[in-house]
């Protein structure tokens, strides 16, 4: 039996939500209740028919708006969006990602590690900035991290440097907005199987994608989702500031 986190009629925006971690998080929300704004990209198709599933199976709204990661304009006006439609913001996810491997330094350009950080780091503070004004004492943040933050392998430079950011930011924003009410918190997943890996993987690394973790095996979206619904609700009213692996069994320090 699901537990129920008593957050029905509460407003959640979720960027990197049409597919993966976030579309299961977005999904595991509706099912409490909680009216949903997606953000993401992808067949404009494909996103349609998800959010409509999404909705029917579950008594929240859900609500699709487009913004590109990289432009603080686009960011302030899914914010805006979100206020508009539903009136209120409680729940900020940060979940937007992109990595690309390489073997070399050289492989690695001044363009994509710029893109990097702006998608996975900077994205974060800019959707901070413009959702703060509009959430309450109660309300949420959470930002999406990785094992990575902890052990960075050599291929994911720019991917773990931003992780590893996105750790500090957390840490940081959590401790200078806890007398306001307002919990930051970060997630930090292992190994999970979502439509990144084989698009930014070589075959090679996908097929023993997950099998180095003690568990043996990749994680599902499904599986780091609950870990979101936990630090959104007050059942983690004393949780600010932290970060929770999901890494199936590696340990971070």
């Amino acid at each position: 039996m699901a537990v129920d986190y008593h957050l029905e009629g509460q407003v959640a925006v979720i960027t990197g939500s049409t597919s993966g971690i976030g579309q299961a998080l977005a999904t595991a929300l509706a099912e409490q209740g909680v009216n949903v704004v997606l953000n993401g990209f992808g067949d404009p198709a494909k996103i349609e028919a998800d959010r409509l599933a999404i909705q029917a199976k579950t008594n929240a709204a859900v609500r699709y708006h487009g913004a590109d990661m990289t432009k603080p304009k686009e960011i302030a006006d899914l914010i805006a969006y979100a206020h508009r439609e539903f009136g209120r913001l409680d729940i900020l996810v940060n979940n937007a990602a992109f990595q690309m491997s390489h073997e070399s330094l050289d492989e690695l350009t001044e363009e994509e590690w710029v893109h990097t950080f702006n998608v996975n780091m900077h994205a974060q503070f800019f959707m901070a900035k413009a959702a703060l004004p509009h959430m309450h004492e109660g309300s949420s943040i959470i930002n999406t991290t990785s094992v990575n933050a902890d052990k960075a392998p050599p291929h994911l430079i720019a991917y773990s440097a931003s992780k590893g950011a996105i750790a500090n930011f957390t840490a940081s924003l959590g401790q200078l907005l806890a007398e306001k009410g307002i919990r930051v918190n970060c997630v930090a997943p292992g190994p999970i199987w979502t439509p990144l890996i084989p698009s930014t993987f070589p075959p090679e690394k996908v097929k023993e994608f997950g099998k180095n973790v003690p568990m043996k095996r990749p994680g599902q979206p499904k599986e780091v989702a609950p870990v979101f619904v936990f630090l959104a609700s007050d059942d983690a009213s004393y949780v600010t500031g932290a970060l929770y692996p999901v890494t199936g069994g590696t340990p971070m320090l």
